[in-house]
């Protein structure tokens, strides 16, 4: 039963593994940063302004997922919109955010976003020997299909997307990641896959606990 239970699960496990896009390509943390139960989280995203959608579904989905560990985490579209801090200095951009109380900030920025075009080619299935034997019609029909079937071209869209987490009192990067996503085929799904990819490695480095 335990022999059983171990292969369910591990099935289980390559399933879910498999029908997420992102994976993780590189993950650091500060030496020696301990938990901190953390408060109030701005979430920014930064992307150009053809992906503003994604920007949008990367910062509410990432604030979802923090919001789970029973911290209020804000995105900075909703809160200050996007290009609050373009044209303010340092000194100002630090005390907006203190003012409002955020202790966190997570800023996610789409590095990298590339099609790729993928050549499928025409069936090269063997013809059964039965068919062979049978009326030179049926012969001829299946080795026509396979000859003058085409293939096809499919296009694939990739990204590239890194998070970098800060500690807003002390100024400092605790965290940073890079995730790739491969053909997620939507925002919200794009969103959905990085965010869990981030979020999940920052728990188990023991930067966000409940």
């Amino acid at each position: 039963m335990k022999k059983y239970l171990y292969a369910v699960f591990t099935i289980c496990s390559v399933l879910i593994m498999a029908c997420s896009s992102a994976r993780l390509i590189s993950s650091w943390s500060l030496p020696g940063a301990t938990a901190h139960q953390y408060k109030k989280v701005l979430v920014i995203g930064l992307t150009g302004a053809k992906d503003r959608e994604i920007r949008e579904s990367v910062e509410n989905a990432v604030a979802k997922k923090i919001n789970e560990y029973n911290i209020n985490a804000i995105t900075a579209s909703s809160k200050y919109g996007p290009r609050t801090f373009q044209n303010m200095s340092d000194e100002e951009a630090t005390k907006l955010v203190k003012d409002d109380g955020f202790d966190g900030i997570i800023i996610l920025a789409l590095l990298d976003k590339n099609q790729e075009e993928n050549y499928t080619p025409a069936s090269v299935s063997r013809t059964p020997y039965a068919i062979v034997r049978s009326r030179w019609t049926r012969n001829y029909r299946v080795l026509y299909d396979r000859v003058y079937s085409p293939g096809y071209y499919t296009t694939s869209t990739n990204y590239e997307l890194e998070a970098n987490f800060y500690d807003a009192d002390k100024n400092e990067l605790q965290y940073s990641a890079q995730v790739r996503s491969f053909d997620p085929g939507s925002a919200s799904a794009l969103s959905s896959d990085f965010s869990k990819s981030i979020i999940d490695d920052m728990v188990n480095k023991g930067l966000i606990t409940k």
